[in-house]
Formats: structure tokens, C-alpha cells, sequence
């Protein structure tokens, strides 16, 4: 069953504390530290590009693997859709980088939803082709696009920077991709859109709508139900649930609504913010560099996207 060979989180070289953003948007510390639920979360510096840290992430996952570029026939770039450069191709840039030249190269938007889907549509690529191998990165740079003068947007302030790389093949050694569930509820559509002002697109919220934290646990909770009969195991079966760092409270309650209690998921707030679509991945490299991981143990990575998208991957680890 195709899966995970290996994968690896870039972290950016600046951070953003509490302190910058109180003085930037006038709220008081206390109310920015609830959202974020730390002093200061991983950003882009100013002369980092969200690519350069996939790429990096891509050239140590490669270095320690040693397979042949040339086999390496899809690489997927994963993330919101606003690239560093406009109209270009960011997967195209990272793979003739690292001298990849066979390859499909292409870019998924999903926000960040986007590594779930990406991974899913990479394991589908290379199940029957047992020579190939998938290259699925994780760029970009949503903290540049959250406007932290703006104290009524600050349920966004905890958004920072990662990159990665998730090298796939038909029988990943890592992990097996069991399958997944995905969800979108079009009504969400255009709660969060981006807007040109000067030149930087900006976040921007239509309105203030009840409701967002009900359709979460709903569908989440919808999702891992599906998921798990699906893939003929239950909730007893789950050795741990990973999820998306959007919101502490919604993660936390995601885990009562299951009957699950925190030791069996990984929370990161108080040294990390939502780092996009890394978030599950972070967690789940902290479980394999303690130990805490052993082989079979089925692991749920629940990620979710403004749109509003969620999906739910099974993962069964092979250490």
C-alpha cells in the first residue's frame, strides 16, 4: 500500500512575538497570548521566500534516501494558491533546483487542506507504479498576508511559517496512507478572502458569522466516523489524532467529542502557532523522535482550510 518514505519540516529563521503584535494592532498582550497561547510563533523573515524552505526541506529528505532523480515522476506543490512570485510555479522552480527533470511538476490549492489532498493524490499516483516515487512540498506564506494592525482580525494572529517535503513511493517505509475523507461547506466560501492592498495580498473577513466552531466539531468529528469504517478500524484502534493548530479550544474539543484524551494527540501551543499545512506533520516527526510511536499504530492526521474544507488521513506507522 503506497505511503510515506520519509518527510521533513524547515522551520523560517524569524519569529514574531506578542509584543510586535500588541504594538501593531493596540490590543492588550493578554488578548493577542489567548489566541496564539505563546510569546511568539516561527514567520517568514523578511528576505526568506516560502519555496527556499521546501526546497530545503526536499534536499535533506533526498540526501537521506539516495534515490534517482529520474525516478521521481510527480512533484506537487502544496498550499494556499498565493505564491511568492505570480503566475509562476513554484513546484516547477524547487524541482529544477534539485535537478529533477522527469517529472510532472504542478501546484494544489487547498489552503491548508492542501497536504492531505496532496498526499492522498500522490499515494493514488504511485500505488501501481512500484519504480516511481511523488515529491509533495509544503510552501507558504500566510503570515505575510494576516493584517496585525487590524485588532478585529486577530483569531488569525497565531499564522505563521513552514516548509516541507514528503517523499512517497508504492510502499512508503514510514507510514501506509490507509485512506482519507474530505468535506467542503460552500457556504464558507468567502468568509476569509484575500484582497490586493498596495503590493501585498492581505486577509480579509466578510462580516462576523456564528456558527464556524459547530461546523468544525461536526464535521471532524463526521470525517474520523467515515474514515475509520471505511477503513475497517474504530476509535479503540487509534494510537493517536493529529490536528490542525488553527484553534486550541476547537482541537481540544474535537478530542472530548471523541472520547479521546490529550495523551493521544500532540499539542504544540505553547511554543508553535498554526504553522499551515505542516502542523499534523510536525507533530507526528515529535512522536517518532520520542519514541512514542511503535509499528501499527494507526495514526489520524485531521487537517482543515478556510473555504471551509476539512479532511481526515489515515496513516498506519511502520517505523
Amino acid at each position: 500500500m503506497a505511503g510515506i518514505v520519509d518527510f521533513d519540516v524547515t522551520m523560517p529563521s524569524s519569529r514574531m512575538t506578542v509584543h510586535q503584535m500588541a504594538t501593531a494592532s493596540g490590543l492588550p498582550e493578554g488578548d493577542i497570548r489567548a489566541i496564539t497561547t505563546c510569546d511568539s510563533i516561527p514567520v517568514l523573515a523578511p528576505e526568506e521566500r516560502e519555496w527556499e524552505l521546501a526546497l530545503r526541506s526536499a534536499r535533506a529528505v533526498l540526501k537521506r534516501n539516495q534515490i534517482p532523480l529520474e525516478s521521481i515522476r510527480t512533484v506537487i506543490y502544496a498550499g494556499t494558491g498565493v505564491w511568492d512570485v505570480p503566475f509562476g510555479s513554484p513546484a516547477a522552480l524547487v524541482a529544477h533546483e534539485l535537478g529533477i527533470d522527469r517529472a510532472h511538476c504542478f501546484e494544489l490549492a487547498n489552503h491548508c487542506n492542501a497536504v492531505t489532498v496532496a498526499i492522498q493524490l500522490a499515494c493514488d499516483k504511485v500505488a501501481s507504479r512500484t519504480d516511481e516515487y511523488a515529491l509533495v512540498l509544503i510552501g507558504d506564506r500566510v503570515s505575510t498576508m494576516v493584517d496585525r494592525t487590524q485588532g478585529d482580525m486577530k483569531e488569525l494572529f497565531n499564522n505563521g511559517d513552514a516548509g516541507g517535503a514528503i517523499l512517497l513511493s508504492a510502499s512508503g517505509r514510514v507510514a501506509k496512507v490507509l485512506g482519507s475523507r474530505m468535506r467542503t461547506d460552500p457556504s464558507w466560501a468567502d468568509y476569509y478572502t484575500g484582497k490586493h492592498e498596495g503590493d501585498r495580498v492581505v486577509i480579509r473577513r466578510k462580516g462576523d458569522r456564528d456558527g464556524l466552531g459547530e461546523a468544525y466539531m461536526e464535521n471532524f468529528v463526521g470525517l474520523t466516523t467515515e474514515l475509520l469504517a471505511s477503513v475497517g478500524r474504530s476509535l479503540e484502534d487509534v494510537a493517536y489524532l493529529l490536528v490542525t493548530h488553527g484553534a486550541r479550544p476547537i482541537h481540544e474539543g474535537f478530542l472530548q467529542k471523541l472520547g479521546l484524551p490529550e495523551s493521544r494527540s500532540v499539542l504544540n501551543y505553547d511554543h508553535l502557532g498554526h504553522m499551515g499545512g505542516a502542523d499534523t506533520l510536525i507533530a507526528m516527526q515529535d512522536l517518532i523522535d520520542a519514541k512514542r510511536l511503535k509499528r501499527g499504530d494507526l495514526v489520524l492526521h485531521a487537517t482543515s482550510a478556510v473555504g471551509f474544507t476539512w479532511g481526515v488521513m489515515a496513516m498506519e506507522y511502520r517505523g
